[in-house]
């Protein structure tokens, strides 16, 4: 029974009922969050756990490489993918039965997913039944996920007083990040207490476990919620939507909003949100040669520095308004994205800079022999050796030009030919002649790195969290206020159904498949910085079609 009176909404300040619907729905957000992130941050641990297992008798991978393929691309793509689905299907049932209830569902599906993975034996326990359940529940995370968001926000705002409502949601704003820290926070410890050959064992398994603590918590705060009071206005007084898919989508006049909601505001929302947290981090760790350690050190205290700005820009909206700050955000972000991941490399790792600036690399080959090396979800396998050295270069975070000449494949780093034999995952003779040439090794001293999580004062470490923590301030610019505008987008009898799918769209597809797709641009384009085009050119879109097409909301009356 809940204990929690309904608070209407009105004018004035921050009531303790209001605080408490605040808190309740944004730390189970942050629970979600931290759920769905484990998965990603400990993605190579759990491939090798449940997709690269080796048959101690046969000495050879359990799963032919096929299978591996398949296994590979479901677990990549299933939590983004599914997560509008999730919005459509709890988005119908929010409008329907209520927003409490369907965030109660989403976040125990959420938790007890997460949970069975910390306990699921790997492929060399239980064979190929591993990485089917695995799948499985990553869809389910993703489907939990695609429903939470929307009654979160939905909820906080339908408590809001009026001229509030940017600040109010904005605490729901920090959750995505705040869950990300944590995540970061638990293995970073976990990973330092065990020592990596146990944490690479069976140690990973910890932070999925601790999930369920976060779990209880949180269902036991939110049982003591009342329902929404506009929502429980609306259908004591019976106007509640009896199809809210039916009203959302095949009603041109609504189907409309939810257009100009995705590519006027939420896509480039949502790129701009993952190149500044994501992307960075995949930039550090896989281009950089930064150590794990260190990128996620790095990302930690930007997101440590930067996370009060989502308050900030939310409260802000309430003055100014939701769609100048969201479309200025995403205007500087693309017009300064490329000098800000410049001075990243300049810093983290300022010898990989100079020898892209000096160092002079071509892939000779024939047309022909060269296919296209566009790879988002790392599955497929080359075999031409025009594409293996292209891939090999790409890897190695060397800058390349592809000549077309001749008819057979060669390598040439500044006028002189490299010996290159068709390897897929190693070549002596080319690593040799580019770090000769001034491509530094891993762990290269120039590389930045932090001893401690205080090891902050350092000059270049200190640059790089700047820089790092003006990523951030994009993402809150962005994503401080985008709640509150598509709550106000909506009537109440369809605001969760038609408020979520966007949102999932634009940040489940156009900003989840951001980091491996930007690398896939990467590796076809021999440029370190290409991928940043990715972002560039859909947040521009965004600047655009919501300068033009997208409706200022602070001052509507969402009781209607």
């Amino acid at each position: 029974m809940s204990t929690m009176a309904a608070t209407p909404t009105r004018a004035g300040g921050m009531t303790k009922d209001e605080r408490f619907v605040i808190l309740a729905s944004s730390l189970g957000t942050v629970f979600e969050w931290y759920d769905f992130y484990l998965f990603g941050s400990l993605a190579s641990v759990i491939g090798a756990q449940f997709f690269g297992v080796i048959d101690p008798a046969t000495n050879q991978p359990m799963f032919n490489q096929a299978t591996r393929d398949i296994f590979a691309l479901l677990a990549f793509a299933a939590g983004f993918i599914v997560r509008p689905f999730g919005a459509i299907v709890f988005g119908r049932v929010g409008d329907i039965v209520g927003r409490k209830y369907t965030f109660l569902v989403t976040i125990l599906i959420m938790g007890l997913s997460t949970f069975i993975v910390g306990i699921l034996p790997n492929a060399a326990t239980i064979g190929i039944a591993a990485p089917i359940i695995l799948i499985g529940l990553r869809l389910l995370q993703g489907l939990a996920l695609g429903g939470e968001y929307g009654g979160a926000a939905t909820y906080v705002a339908e408590h809001a007083p009026m001229g509030k409502r940017g600040y109010y949601t904005s605490f729901i704003q920090t959750t995505a990040t705040l869950g990300l820290f944590l995540s970061l926070l638990v293995i970073l410890f976990t990973r330092t207490a065990l020592g990596e050959p146990d944490f690479a064992a069976w140690g990973w398994r910890i932070p999925f476990l601790v999930s369920v603590v976060l779990l209880g918590i949180s269902v036991w705060i939110r049982l003591r919620l009342n329902e929404s009071p506009v929502f429980q206005k609306m259908k004591d007084e019976g106007k509640s939507s009896k199809a809210p898919l039916t009203e959302a989508f095949a009603n041109w006049s609504n189907a409309k909003i939810v257009i100009i909601a995705l590519i006027g505001g939420v896509m480039g929302q949502g790129v701009v949100w993952y190149t500044g947290q994501f992307y960075a981090l995949f930039f550090m760790q896989s281009i950089l040669k930064v150590d794990g350690y260190t990128a996620n050190l790095l990302i930690a205290w930007s997101l440590l520095f930067g996370t009060g700005f989502f308050i900030v820009f939310g409260a802000l909206s309430d003055k100014i308004g939701r769609k100048p700050i969201i479309l200025a955000g995403c205007l500087i972000a693309a017009l300064t994205f490329f000098p800000i991941f410049k001075m990243i490399t300049s810093n983290a790792n300022p010898a990989l800079e100079k020898a892209i600036e000096t160092v002079k690399v071509e892939v000779v080959a024939d047309a022909k022999a060269c296919g296209d090396l566009f790879n988002p979800v790392g599955t497929r396998v080359f075999t031409a050796p025009c594409d293996t050295a292209r891939a090999y270069l790409a890897q190695q975070s060397v800058k390349y030009t592809t000549r077309y000449e001749g008819t057979g494949v060669k390598v040439v780093v500044n006028g002189k030919d490299v010996a290159y034999t068709d390897a897929k995952t190693s070549n002596p003779a080319v690593l040799a002649a580019v770090q000769g040439a001034g491509y530094p090794k891993a762990g290269d001293a120039q590389i930045v790195k932090m001893a401690h999580p205080f090891d902050i004062f350092k000059p270049r470490v200190a640059a790089v969290i700047g820089l790092l923590f003006i990523l951030v301030i994009f993402v809150t610019m962005v994503y401080g206020p985008i709640a509150a505008m598509l709550v106000e987008l909506f009537p109440t009898k369809i605001r969760y159904t038609s408020m979520s799918l966007p949102y999932h769209i634009g940040n489940g597809w156009f900003g989840g498949l951001l980091p491996a797709t930007s690398f896939a641009i990467v590796a076809s384009t021999g440029d370190i910085y290409a991928g940043l085009w990715y972002p560039i050119i859909f947040a521009s879109i965004t600047a655009v079609v919501g300068f033009f097409f997208l409706p200022e909301t602070k001052d509507v009356d969402i009781t209607k």
